[in-house]
């Protein structure tokens, strides 16, 4: 299922993080490192096609910019950058590099989903007007 939702083979190992209500994946955890030994770049991938599509439609809007410039989400943005960024060892990796700057709404929505909620990740959803779909993504993977 992971393969046919990213349209391609894995990069690393992984383990399904989150399932959507339909039980299929939704988020799942990469390994550290990828097939080659390099720090893999981002630990939690958003997987859920429906989510991702509001995600993307977002970040076209100007959501990351949005997002950086919202003062009454820094505090709850820098706490998701220090708790990402302590799971990366130090690497600078999407959603745990510069914490003045956000890097992607998805792997931060990610990220949220897989902690069983945060700020940021209400944050972005309620402005990506995102939600599970009624209709499994999977089943609409070719």
């Amino acid at each position: 299922m992971v393969r046919r939702l990213l349209g391609r083979p894995a990069h690393a190992g992984f383990r399904v993080a989150v399932r959507c209500p339909h039980g299929a994946p939704a988020v799942i955890e990469n390994a550290p490192v990828d097939e080659r030994g390099r720090p893999f770049p981002t630990r939690d991938w958003l997987v859920c096609r429906a989510l991702g599509t509001a995600v993307s439609r977002l970040e076209s809007a100007g959501g990351v910019r949005m997002l950086e410039d919202d003062p009454a989400m820094a505090e709850a943005l820098a706490a998701a950058h220090a708790r990402h960024a302590a799971l990366h060892q130090g690497h600078r990796v999407a959603g745990a590099g510069d914490p003045r700057r956000v890097k992607c709404l998805h792997a931060h929505l990610a990220f949220a989903l897989a902690e069983g909620g945060s700020p940021v990740g209400d944050w972005i959803m309620a402005r990506a007007e995102a939600g599970w779909p009624a209709r499994c993504c999977v089943e609409a993977v070719a």
